[in-house]
């Protein structure tokens, strides 16, 4: 276990890797979000300037992945949870939830995955979180 682990909350001091992880994040998973990273920088600074809060794990002064959470809705909602590549397969990401959890004082918590992202559908389950429900979308591709 990762026991130098530590979490901080973000602030807008940490912008950049913030934007840089949230990017990775969007490759890893393979979601359709195709921002750039100023845009990505500047949605990160709007998120946590209202109801949200980013959370960055830390080992040893250096970022292994952060969280970026809903503190306005209830239970709370974990929109963005993402293990840096290199960090992956050691303990990380579940010892980084179980800390955040803790941190946040929570029971539950709520999150989305991306339906073909069968590495973090497998990676919640192991967490315990069961399926609730299945978020659709249609799109007319027919323009």
């Amino acid at each position: 276990m990762n026991n130098g682990l530590q979490i901080r909350i973000g602030s807008a001091h940490d912008l950049d890797i913030l934007a840089e992880l949230n990017k990775q994040l969007i490759e890893d998973e393979q979601h359709d979000n195709k921002m750039n990273f100023d845009q990505l920088k500047e949605r990160m600074r709007s998120f946590i300037s209202t109801d949200y809060s980013s959370y960055i794990f830390e080992e040893n002064g250096e970022a292994v992945g952060y969280a970026l959470v809903n503190h306005s809705r209830q239970p709370l909602y974990v929109r963005q949870f993402f293990i840096c590549r290199n960090c992956r397969r050691r303990g990380y990401g579940k010892q980084a939830f179980h800390q955040l959890l803790g941190l946040l004082n929570a029971k539950s918590l709520d999150i989305e995955v991306m339906t073909w992202n069968h590495r973090g559908l497998a990676f919640w389950k192991s967490l315990g979180f069961q399926e609730r429900s299945v978020y659709m979308r249609f799109e007319d591709t027919n323009e």
